[in-house]
């Protein structure tokens, strides 16, 4: 694994991610990242965490605990650290921002770069799998975790953990569907279930068995935790999402409204943080962090990444119920000093190119 981690890097990567909240990524210990983060280390990389316990992990070690984690990580491997979408979730801990960002800035204060992301948005995605299928149970692969669903003992334990991974995360009822199969998108867990005739369970070992399912989870953010973490300085903007298949009529309104539902809600109509502000962590606060020094700021010899945007009409219009609608207000967009968009019209030109780590003083260009 260092040696795949070193090839990496000397090919422009720009650091090491991991999915500790997910199987198989759980499995890894600690000490085992930091090993992993020390190679990156050397190539001056980063260390980018979804890190292990957001606040609603079933049977986790906790939402200040997986902060602790994440930081030491970077602190003892030698990485500057970025969350990928920070947060804290579940009811268990709406309020307790204030406790995570502590964190993040006693670090700080140490030496430790630390950033952050977030969307603006109170709803989750990822997996039916991830929510409801408590970890041992996938141990070995998806046909023994089948297995696994057709053994009656086993079966009744599964009945039990479900429900209370389920209670995490705000019941069967919370669990929207954003997956491309017409029989469950756009509804949730508990009317699937009801449809069916089925307890939620069954629904769910039903579900997974035809294949893994994406939901989203509702209300498990914090809109006062959002706006607290939207107020820091080392908190960037980001979408947590990727482009939706065609067949997928609602899917997380965050891939067509994140940057300017951030810039309407509290920019303009809260008014909890400048524009500027905003803008930074859009734009200027990822190209430093990423050692980036040809882009994220207009200037004279900078990459021409520039969005033009009309302040008075600049919105949001995708909703959970209504996803696909495009945002309002933006006039022009440059991407590598091409239009890609031009007085609102998309121009077709695909300008866009895979970026590499800059090479450190000293060091060649990343390998080509």
């Amino acid at each position: 694994m260092r040696a795949l981690v070193r090839q990496a890097m000397q090919e422009g990567a720009f650091g090491l991610s991991t999915g500790l909240f997910y199987v198989p990524g759980y499995y890894a210990a600690t000490g085992e990242v930091i090993e992993l983060a020390g190679v990156a280390a050397a190539f001056d990389g980063i260390y980018d965490t979804h890190d292990r316990d957001l606040g609603a992990s079933y049977r986790g070690i906790g939402y200040l605990n997986s902060i602790r984690e994440a930081i030491r990580i970077g602190e003892e491997g030698g990485t500057r650290v970025i969350f990928s979408h920070f947060n804290a979730q579940g009811a268990g801990n709406y309020g307790r921002a204030p406790e995570g960002a502590r964190l993040i800035e006693e670090a700080r204060a140490r030496g430790v770069e630390v950033a952050a992301a977030q969307h603006v948005y109170t709803a989750t995605q990822s997996s039916l799998a991830a929510y409801t299928i408590p970890r041992w149970a996938s141990n070995g692969g998806r046909e023994e975790m089948l297995e696994r669903f057709r053994d009656p003992e086993t079966v009744r334990r599964l009945n039990v953990e479900t429900m209370e991974m389920l209670a995490i995360r705000g019941g069967a009822e919370k669990l929207l569907f954003a997956d491309p199969r017409p029989e469950l998108n756009g509804r949730t867990l508990a009317a699937v279930a009801a449809e069916w005739d089925l307890p939620v369970p069954a629904a769910v070992r039903r579900i997974i068995t035809a294949g893994n399912a994406a939901v989203m989870n509702l209300d498990l953010y914090d809109v006062e935790n959002t706006r607290y973490l939207a107020r820091q300085p080392w908190m960037m903007t980001c979408t947590d999402g990727r482009t939706p298949s065609p067949a997928q009529n609602v899917t997380h309104p965050r891939v067509f409204g994140a940057f300017t539902r951030k810039l309407r809600q509290f920019v303009l109509d809260e008014e909890i943080v400048t524009m500027p502000f905003a803008l930074r962590s859009m734009t200027g606060l990822a190209a430093d962090f990423l050692r980036l020094d040809d882009r994220g700021y207009l200037r004279v010899g900078g990459v021409a990444d520039i969005a033009v945007f009309d302040r008075d009409r600049i919105r949001d219009r995708a909703t959970y119920e209504q996803p696909r609608q495009l945002s309002e207000g933006t006039v022009h967009v440059l991407v590598n000093g091409r239009f890609a968009i031009r007085n609102g019209d998309a121009s077709g030109a695909l300008a866009g190119r895979p970026i590499r780590r800059p090479p450190r003083t000293g060091e060649s260009a990343p390998n080509r």
